[in-house]
């Protein structure tokens, strides 16, 4: 059978597009290596963080403010809290990025937001244990999403859709055609007449032809066991804090029951690895190193390590995304490089990589994930 779209990687961004595809009306087939929602990339780990006060770069504000429209769509759709508002707090030095880009781009978008000094962060929020001279930036907006109820309402609603989608299929190989474009797998070849690649940490195998660098890395996500218990993490807001050093450190709050314990995780600080040599084995050293870390804000969490995880960031040099059309290629259109801020783009990358599969443009501000910006000539 010929399709209209093939999404190869039905994570994150793929179920998304395979969903928005789909709702349009286009015969859609997606095709996964792993099982629906799976943990052997990057869409897992039971949380990641929502906001919109955006230090990485205001520019991504007016997506945001459509992702979270259809964060809302979702839910309602799906039936699922595929996210929660929890409030956020954005911890630091005055002049530190996460502080400095957050009301930069609070102000540029008139977001809602309260700046705190030390000791209003201290009264507001007892858990936390600011240096004197922190600020923050509070945005009641934020929160979190749950990655794999999200990947899975996304499968879900596309299949109820129509789409085809084949999971426990890896891609070999695709290739262009005079008419679109043909897939190989282990088990069959496929046409269609666009293809979009959602690649994840497997970007730089099957987007090799294309010269973006991504660069993969392993990262670790650990759930402590605050002393006293987790009673005061339960009404508790995600935060990111950056200490003089520049070391970013982030956390939810607690989420999963009374011995779920408090994920937290160490941003952007990593290993280069590949799909076939990450570590999954999560060492003491570690675990020592992210407790004493957390304490330092929020001493509480100066408990044991309930357990952990490792995932896969896939990083551009500047760490913007890649959302494009193939630059040789009208039929072929390409995300990635997403990892470290990217899930709570996934509804919103859904109906973008939809609009450039079906009319090869996009209403949405994207000049920012150009590809040619990382391509040299």
């Amino acid at each position: 059978m010929t399709y209209d779209v093939i999404v190869i990687g039905v994570g994150g961004m793929g179920s998304a597009a395979a969903y928005h595809l789909a709702a349009r009306g286009q015969r859609v087939l997606g095709l996964e290596k792993f099982t629906p929602a799976h943990d052997r990339g990057s869409s897992h780990g039971g949380s990641r963080i929502i906001r919109q006060s955006y230090f990485e770069d205001p520019a991504y504000v007016p997506l945001l403010l459509r992702a979270y429209e259809l964060w809302d769509k979702l839910a309602a759709d799906s039936g699922r809290e595929v996210y929660r508002i929890t409030g956020g707090l954005f911890i630091g030095p005055p002049d530190c990025l996460t502080v400095s880009g957050s009301i930069r781009a609070s102000r540029q978008w008139d977001l809602p937001h309260d700046v705190l000094d030390a000791r209003e962060i201290r009264s507001r929020f007892p858990n936390f244990a600011p240096a004197a001279d922190d600020v923050a930036l509070y945005e009641a907006k934020a929160g979190f999403a749950r990655p794999e109820l999200t990947v899975q309402a996304h499968i879900d609603l596309a299949e109820q859709a129509g789409a085809t989608l084949r999971f426990g299929e890896e891609v070999l190989d695709w290739s262009e055609t005079a008419g679109g474009v043909t897939v190989r797998t282990a088990q069959n070849t496929y046409t269609a007449g666009q293809l979009v690649i959602c690649p994840g940490a497997w970007a730089p195998q099957l987007l090799a032809e294309f010269g973006i660098p991504i660069t993969i890395e392993r990262q670790v996500l650990y759930w402590l066991d605050p002393v006293g218990g987790t009673a005061p993490f339960v009404d508790h807001p995600i935060f990111i804090e950056e200490n003089p050093d520049g070391m970013q450190i982030y956390g939810f709050p607690a989420i999963d029951g009374a011995r779920g314990g408090v994920k937290v995780a160490f941003f952007r600080k990593g290993v280069e690895c590949t799909p076939d040599t990450i570590d999954r084995t999560v060492h003491e050293h570690e675990v020592a190193e992210m407790r004493a870390r957390a304490a330092e804000l929020l001493p509480a969490l100066d408990g044991p390590c309930l357990h952990s995880a490792t995932c896969m960031y896939s990083n551009t040099p500047d760490q913007h995304f890649v959302i494009a059309r193939h630059p040789d290629s009208a039929n072929v259109t390409v995300a990635c490089g997403f990892s470290g801020h990217g899930f709570k783009f996934v509804p919103v990358v859904g109906e973008i990589l939809a609009d450039l599969a079906t009319t090869g443009e996009t209403t949405h501000p994207i000049a920012l994930f150009d590809p040619k910006r990382l391509v040299s000539v």
